[in-house]
């Protein structure tokens, strides 16, 4: 059986997932961060999702994104409703989740060209 390697467009997509750790393309990330088709932020100052609040959504939409794929871990956990609402008013959805589906959804709407953001929360070292 001949096997060839099919990469996906031309966007940064998620490979794999793990408990504390999210591959980009070829790069392991162990810290949270965001993820948008054309660049990857690393260092975002998220823990957990408890620690959410509006100031963290200016870093997302800095990115100017129609939808957001927030991955909250191994388990998804709801942030406060004021870093939901920051995102909201500016038109922005929002869709929470666990890390895993996160992933999967924004490889999916990357594919399709959309203006998706991921911010995935890894825990601390």
């Amino acid at each position: 059986m001949d096997l060839t390697l099919d990469r996906p467009g031309n966007y940064l997509f998620v490979r794999r997932v793990g408990p504390r750790s999210v591959t980009v393309m070829d790069r392991e990330i162990t810290a949270s961060f965001l993820l948008a088709p054309d660049r990857a932020i690393e260092g975002w100052p998220v823990a957990a999702s408890t620690e959410l609040d509006a100031g963290h959504a200016e870093a997302i939409l800095e990115l100017k994104p129609e939808l957001v794929v927030l991955g909250t871990g191994e388990r998804q956990v709801f942030p406060a409703a004021a870093f939901m609402a920051g995102l909201l008013r500016k038109g922005v959805g929002v869709e929470v989740m666990d890390n895993a589906a996160a992933a999967r959804t924004y490889d999916l709407l990357a594919a399709e060209s959309r203006r998706v953001v991921a911010a995935f929360i890894l825990p601390a070292a």
